[in-house]
């Protein structure tokens, strides 16, 4: 995404009627204007908080409005930039700057370049039907752990994982696949070997 620079904060300079502020009167000012930015009167929003999962505590971001009107805005397009993105909600480039950065820590949303697989030399790509026992999670951990693999979902249904995976030709898949199956409690997989994408879109709003 492509970042504005910082806006710089020059001291000095007249009032709208002619006169010089006095030192005291621009401190206090841009003070103020910086304790805004900072805070943008609702940090008490998009903090974490702490949610249970199957019994294990995970760390979850709750959203306020302006921030699912942030990520709209990136939806749209993820070159915006902060100014822009300020200036449809409301909002100074230097607070959206850090709220976006609280997303991406957070982990509610990442910025990068999305490609097609195929115009970069990579002429298969496959999903994969897993079947497992035990401890799914630990299997789901182990196969994200392959580069090969960008995809990784616990499911219900006839499979207990799926997995997609993006390579170069089939005596990779194969390679793949094997990895695979050789991973601890894995019983058995299928594989479904894409031929057309026909719609693949990241543009779905917020709730």
């Amino acid at each position: 995404m492509a970042h504005t620079p910082g806006t710089a904060i020059i001291p000095g300079g007249e009032s709208s009627d002619g006169s010089r502020r006095s030192r005291g009167d621009r401190i206090d000012r841009y003070d103020r204007h910086d304790r805004t930015d900072r805070y943008d009167r609702s940090d008490r929003y998009d903090r974490p908080g702490r949610d249970r999962d199957r019994g294990r505590g995970s760390t979850r971001i709750v959203l306020d409005e302006t921030s699912k009107r942030i990520v709209e805005q990136l939806q749209q397009d993820g070159r915006r930039s902060y100014a822009a993105i300020g200036k449809a909600i409301g909002l100074s480039e230097a607070a959206v700057r850090q709220r976006v950065q609280r997303l991406v820590d957070g982990g509610v949303m990442q910025i990068v370049a999305v490609t097609d697989p195929m115009m970069l030399g990579f002429h298969r790509q496959t999903m994969i039907g897993i079947k497992c026992e035990g401890d799914l999670e630990r299997v789901a951990d182990h196969l994200a752990g392959m580069d090969e693999i960008d995809y990784v979902v616990i499911t219900s249904g006839s499979f207990d994982l799926l997995v997609e995976v993006v390579c170069e030709d089939d005596d990779q898949l194969l390679e793949i696949l094997s990895r695979v199956r050789m991973a601890p409690t894995v019983t058995s997989t299928e594989t479904f070997v894409y031929l057309k994408l026909r719609k693949q879109t990241y543009s779905w709003g917020t709730r």
